[in-house]
């Protein structure tokens, strides 16, 4: 047989499970064939990854397209992506009319992506609730997301003035009745944030070690308590997005049991790499906020013992004019997706020795086999052919200007990282090669919805 690709002579990382050299066969989009050391194929395309990882391609659970330059946000962030190993995305979907507006968004990622894509619904009044198991079946979309973030006045502000603790009860009895059915949730008391707040902006503090302080950890740790609880009263697995602290990790660690349903943890980038004192300025607000050095070392601990089921970036591409003129006004969130990859090898593998099938469970297996995504997440034959192929040794200066982002700036701007993505393959296609991105990359956009089938 003659395949299309062959990955030849490199390391390959079964995500949880170990590594072994070898090569890996392409046919028609799946994987054919693992094929030992010493075994020879043919192929249309052969690519020498000797002395790098062959690792599947990275599923970003945690993204927000669309908030960066709406509808441009699939060309720029997904070719973001592409560059850095990244084959797939989930991203939150919140319109008032979940039905009449999902299909248009879906058609424009289909149209302007570059790599695969899930959505997850984003839940802000019981009619949501309602209609998910509907919607569910439509759109296959099996997760939801409640933001406890925006409750009250804090969330009235916004346009949020359903979100309470029935709404959340009610998402997690709706999602307990779709196969698969899973809640996420933005875990802050905001209830209780003006109690710090108010005082700290009255005595002019600003800087990220204030924004910490306005919600400190403890506020997501007991909304943690109250999801996990309630996810058991209500029989749906809950997943924690975005945690930030370690108080929060131990919680759930005492939560857990087997006659529970499941308790999925999710950290993100900035929490393993980014503190209070990084010294990024207001470049560096994000919710929950960035936390002490103590809470980024227990949750690699987290990572490695597999506390911590799944990692993402929470990749929003502002621009540097919102994170100003103060920290009181600027806007919440970053960038992060292109580095994804570089940070879980750099300070994971190498700074922590983090064993690197560890690591790629967290952005693979884990984030399929949490939201059902059939086919993806594990270099086995028969599974979509997406990876990343990565010199675990080479370094390289965080720029964001060598990246498409809508985005004008990075928080890890200047960062010197140890790994670097050499390819990106979707599907057996060369999205990118050696930071740039392959020609049919932006000619003919071939990234496809992640319908999931319950």
């Amino acid at each position: 047989m003659t395949f299309d690709l062959v990955l030849k002579n490199g390391e390959i990382v079964f995500p949880g499970d170990g590594v072994a050299r070898g090569s890996v066969a392409v046919k028609d989009g799946r994987i054919a064939a693992i094929l030992a050391p010493d075994e020879s194929a043919s192929a249309r395309q052969v690519i020498d990854c000797t002395d790098r990882w062959i690792l599947p391609g990275a599923i970003d659970p945690h993204t927000h397209v669309g908030f960066g330059a709406k509808e441009q946000d699939w060309t720029t962030e997904s070719r973001t992506a592409a560059l850095q190993g990244v084959t797939g995305l989930m991203t939150f979907w919140r319109s008032e009319n979940l039905a009449e507006s999902t299909p248009d968004w879906q058609r424009e990622g289909e149209a302007r992506s570059v790599i695969d894509f899930g959505f997850h619904f984003g839940v802000t009044s019981r009619s949501h609730v309602d209609a998910f198991p509907a919607l569910a079946a439509k759109f296959g979309v099996t997760s939801l997301k409640v933001y406890l973030m925006y409750k009250g006045a804090n969330g009235a502000a916004k346009g949020f003035t359903e979100v309470d603790d029935a709404l959340l009860f009610s998402a997690l009895a709706a999602a307990a009745r779709v196969p698969g059915g899973v809640v996420g949730v933005h875990c802050e008391n905001t209830e209780v944030i003006p109690f710090f707040r108010d005082p700290i902006k009255a005595a002019g503090r600003s800087g990220l070690g204030a924004w910490d302080d306005q919600s400190p950890s403890f506020l997501e740790t007991e909304n943690v308590f109250r999801v996990a609880y309630f996810g058991e009263k209500a029989g749906c697995p809950v997943n924690i997005v975005h945690m930030s602290a370690v108080e929060s990790l131990d919680l759930v660690r005492r939560m857990r049991h087997a006659a529970r349903p499941a308790i999925n943890v999710e950290t993100c980038i900035h929490y393993l790499s980014l503190s209070r004192d990084s010294g990024i300025g207001d470049l560096g607000k994000v919710n929950p906020p960035l936390r002490s050095q103590a809470d980024v070392d227990g949750l690699w601990e987290g990572v490695r013992d597999g506390a911590i089921q799944t990692i993402g970036s929470d990749h929003v591409a502002r621009k540097r004019a919102t994170k100003g003129p103060d920290l009181w006004s600027a806007s919440a969130g970053f960038p992060g997706i292109a580095q994804l990859w570089p940070i879980l090898v750099s300070e994971g593998y190498h700074r922590r020795e983090i064993p690197i099938e560890t690591l790629a469970a967290t952005t693979s297996r884990n984030v399929a086999a949490l939201y059902n995504l059939a086919g993806k997440g594990r270099i086995a034959p028969g599974y979509d052919a997406d990876f990343a192929v990565v010199d675990p040794d080479a370094t390289k200066v965080v720029r964001h200007s060598d990246y498409p982002s809508h985005s004008d700036y990075s928080p890890y701007e200047g960062m010197e990282l140890r790994g670097a993505v050499t390819h990106t393959i979707l599907r057996g296609m060369l999205l990118s090669e050696n930071g740039r991105l392959a020609e049919a990359t932006d000619a003919a956009p071939r990234g496809k919805y992640l319908f999931r089938a319950h």
